[in-house]
């Protein structure tokens, strides 16, 4: 089994991309876009901006005079061998670029296993000097986690070779009689666990559980952020919610569930959840963004999500998914695939524009004004922006996005003893033991997924299709013809099946209003439009000019009408809304007792939230205040 990530136990066992070849429609396009241009598109950067030149200096002995990037350079390369090393096991041919990479790397690591370009060589500061904020561990665990995927792939041998020795290196270094620091960036945790399931060797789950371990005993430096913002503040099994920075937070969590996992520590398991249910209670935007603070790129406190302040960065989502998937697979629990879902749609869908080659770093739900188009031949220093840019001075989304979508075939399904698990609707084929199925859908502008048997195996077995929590009533329609309605969140058929059986769910696709929990303060008296997992915004360049989207008023009484999107898509739903605008006077003082002004009806054009931006600057919002009634404020 090829995939990206394989744990020894838990309540499912997941499929590899190997099992699960994504055939057509939404994530299917999105996957091959990623192999036709984004990898292409990074490899160019890499090699434009030198980082990759990087690792030649180290081998030639010029690195102090010559290095180029920021201190976590080296982890850009790192994620780009895995996405290509997951794109050669998905698609079966070589990726180009793969083999220099894995050449350049290896050659420059030292002969005891230590390998970065920032520190270490003749002229640059010592190794480990800088826990803090010098990312050594940080890209160490890219490295292993790209070497992981080189084994499991079978290519790009000299990734693997490189990811052992620095692993070996990492637990001499950091073991038990070694140092006792900890990164200040959290992501070697889940690579060394991972690595472990690779190759058995106990000592690199050792070193991760030690890591995961020593975090929170303040062993790193106090900094005006706190040091809550690389989550030394408090032991993983004493922290209560994510807090500090998003991204940080989340691969310490994807790594403690790994560690506990592995080890059997139901109590480690059980805290990781706990921070889990309340973050998402409390601390998640409707897109499955998390972090709304551009201060530390940090979780907030509780219900502090506002829409213009959110940060959302897009490694933060794919940090999520990964979490996401790893609970799932422990507790076999469909509510954590219902997140993933939001999050690939809202967030790692938004990302990556529809050519493949520019991307957004923080994923805002309201754009107040255009802004402007970035420089095409030169790395944004911007982390946001209100278009997508080609690369930034800190690119580490373009990359993170790209590994991730080049294994999303091991995010879909799953078996356990009774049978398969459908846990998120693509168009595939699924092969598994002596299980074939066939997925058809056009989901998620569309609602029914048909699952039909191809290779029906030996005895019963049980076919599962998760029910999201969004769809309200689903309707399941058995091989025999049979309408059900799913009781809980998964829709089941135990039975003994025939090649040609079919089975085909019905999810609700009406479009739908969104009320916030009252406590959110930012986006009270507003509302938003979901249709299917799929978030919906208001975008300018899609409006009548005369319409501002700081003045719009809906009315949630109101039902949203569905049309095409021609430009964005053959099978695009967007959706038209009655609204109005404040026909109000200028004003030398912002402030009143009551409103002001006629208001005036108009037409709201929506789209889906991952579509925007895709057609130069614009003004935008998720949130739509609700219409005003009665004399507000009057008299007080």
């Amino acid at each position: 089994m090829i995939g990206p990530v394989l744990p020894s136990a838990g309540a499912l066992r997941p499929l590899g991309v190997d099992e699960v070849r994504l055939t057509d429609g939404f994530w299917a396009e999105r996957v091959s876009r990623n192999a036709a241009a984004t990898l292409p598109h990074c490899l160019h950067w890499i090699e434009r901006t030198g980082w990759l030149r990087n690792f030649r200096l180290a081998t030639a002995g010029g690195l102090d005079a010559g290095r180029q990037g920021r201190e976590f350079s080296d982890s850009e390369i790192y994620k780009l061998a895995e996405a290509m090393a997951w794109e050669t096991a998905r698609s079966g041919t070589g990726v180009a670029g793969l083999d220099g990479i894995a050449e350049a790397v290896l050659a420059a690591q030292h002969a005891d296993g230590y390998l970065n370009t920032r520190f270490g060589q003749p002229g640059q500061r010592p190794r480990y000097s800088d826990l803090e904020w010098g990312h050594e561990l940080y890209c160490y665990g890219h490295l292993i986690q790209a070497g992981v995927a080189a084994l499991r792939a079978g290519t790009a041998e000299a990734v693997g070779i490189a990811a052992i020795r620095v692993a070996d290196h990492v637990s001499a270094e950091f073991g038990v009689d070694g140092r006792t620091g900890i990164c200040g960036h959290p992501e070697i945790e889940p690579a060394l666990v991972e690595l472990y399931r690779v190759t058995g060797e106990r000592r690199y789950l050792d070193q991760a559980r030690l890591f995961v371990e020593r975090r929170g005993r303040g062993s790193l430096a106090d900094i005006a952020l706190g040091r809550v913002y690389y989550q030394d503040d408090l032991p993983v099994r004493g922290r209560t919610v994510f807090a500090g920075h998003a991204v940080r937070e989340l691969y310490l969590a994807a790594g403690a569930v790994d560690v506990a996992v592995e080890t059997g520590d139901d109590k480690l398991l059980a805290a990781v959840i706990r921070q889990w249910e309340r973050t998402v209670a409390a601390r998640t935007y409707l897109t499955g963004g998390m972090g709304s603070r551009y201060d530390g790129e940090s979780f907030g406190e509780d219900f502090e999500l506002p829409p213009d302040g959110a940060y959302a960065e897009t490694c933060a989502a794919v940090a999520s998914v990964m979490l996401c998937w790893r609970l799932l697979l422990a507790t076999g629990e469909g509510r954590f695939a219902d997140l993933a879902e939001r999050t690939l749609y809202n967030v790692v869908a938004t990302s990556t524009a529809l050519s493949g080659r520019a991307f957004f770093y923080a994923n805002t739900l309201h754009q107040r004004v255009p802004g402007t188009l970035p420089d095409p031949d030169a790395p944004s220093p911007y982390p946001v922006g209100s278009v997508r840019a080609p690369w930034r001075e800190v690119s580490c989304c373009p990359t993170n996005i790209s590994r991730l979508l080049a294994s999303l075939g091991g995010y879909v399904a799953t078996t356990d003893d009774r049978g398969v698990q459908l846990h998120q609707f693509v168009g595939a084929e699924i092969r598994t033991g002596a299980v074939g199925l066939t997925v058809r859908t056009d989901y998620p502008w569309r609602g029914a997924v048909a699952v039909r048997v191809t290779e029906p195996g030996d005895g019963p077995w049980r076919l599962a299709l998760r029910v999201p929590s969004w769809a309200g009533a689903a309707t399941l329609v058995t091989p025999d013809g049979v309408r059900q309605v799913p009781a809980g969140g998964y829709a089941e058929v135990e039975r003994h099946w025939r090649a040609g059986d079919e089975v085909c769910l019905e999810l609700p696709m009406q479009a739908r209003w969104t009320v916030p929990d009252p406590r959110i303060d930012a986006v009270r008296g507003s509302v938003a439009v979901e249709r299917g997992p799929l978030v919906y915004c208001a975008e300018s360049v899609e409006q009548a000019p005369v319409l501002s989207l700081d003045s719009v008023t809906v009315d949630p009484a109101t039902t949203p009408v569905e049309r095409p999107m021609p430009g964005l898509g053959p099978d695009a739903v967007g959706l038209d809304v009655p609204a109005s605008v404040a026909v109000a006077p200028e004003s030398e003082w912002p402030y009143g007792r009551a409103p002001v002004g006629e208001r005036q009806p108009v037409g709201l054009a929506l789209l889906p939230y991952h579509l925007r931006a895709n057609r130069g600057p614009a003004s935008m919002r998720v949130w739509l205040p609700t219409e005003p009634t009665g004399d507000a404020g009057a008299g007080r």
